[in-house]
């Protein structure tokens, strides 16, 4: 089935729920281990940019590998240059992460498609994780069916991060890279950056290229100068 798929599917090195830092999100991380490991066999996380929706899917995806299950991740701006009839057999994997699916709102074709994977998902005991921006009511589904759905299981929304749990993130992540910021400047990082651990990460990643292009250790002034603050 994998090899059918015209998908670019690899999971971004490093995201796993071991490391997803939950914050006030413990529910939504719980949640996502039941549905691979437990009892739920759905659930639909919700919330804004970059809070970790996609980093709990891939998680979530890795998790069941490793316990011999065939899952697949599912991205929505891979999805959409396609045809909806990507999605048929679909429901042969154990379980199917969708990130995004607010992007599929409005289109008939891909939530109709999206509404009878699902059935044929369900009916084949298979398991399913959805993301959004929004709730399944709100994500602006025009098919009321299959926004009913998909909030047949736990629905949870993630919020934002404290700033100690930002700076925990921001120096668990560098430690794994190999570089060492110390905890003054991972403050002075959080309280500049935006709110959002995507956007912590990416400049992580900036970050990480600078200090080793430049061979230089990441202080305050060296984070002045590589990020323009």
């Amino acid at each position: 089935m994998s090899a059918q798929l015209p998908l670019a599917l690899q999971l971004r090195e490093g995201n796993n729920l071991s490391n997803f830092l939950s914050g006030p999100n413990g529910a939504a991380l719980a949640g996502v281990r039941e549905v691979v490991l437990g009892a739920d066999r759905q659930a639909f996380i919700w919330g804004g940019e970059q809070q970790g929706k996609s980093h709990l899917l891939e998680g979530a995806v890795r998790l069941a590998q490793q316990q011999g299950m065939d899952a697949c991740l599912l991205p929505a701006s891979e999805l959409l240059p396609l045809v909806p009839a990507v999605l048929e057999a679909m429901e042969q994997f154990d379980l199917l992460a969708l990130d995004d699916c607010q992007r599929f709102a409005g289109d008939p074709a891909w939530e109709e498609a999206l509404f009878h994977l699902y059935n044929r998902l369900m009916a084949q005991g298979g398991r399913l994780l959805v993301t959004a921006n929004a709730s399944p009511a709100a994500a602006g589904l025009l098919l009321p069916d299959l926004a009913t759905r998909l909030a047949a299981g736990p629905v949870y929304r993630l919020g934002p991060l404290e700033d100690g749990d930002m700076q925990k993130v921001l120096q668990e992540r560098a430690k794994a890279r190999g570089l060492r910021i110390e905890q003054d400047v991972a403050h002075y990082i959080v309280l500049r950056s935006e709110r959002s651990p995507g956007a912590l990460m990416a400049l992580l990643d900036r970050l990480d290229r600078m200090a080793l292009a430049q061979q230089r250790s990441v202080t305050i002034p060296f984070v002045k100068d590589a990020l323009g603050w």
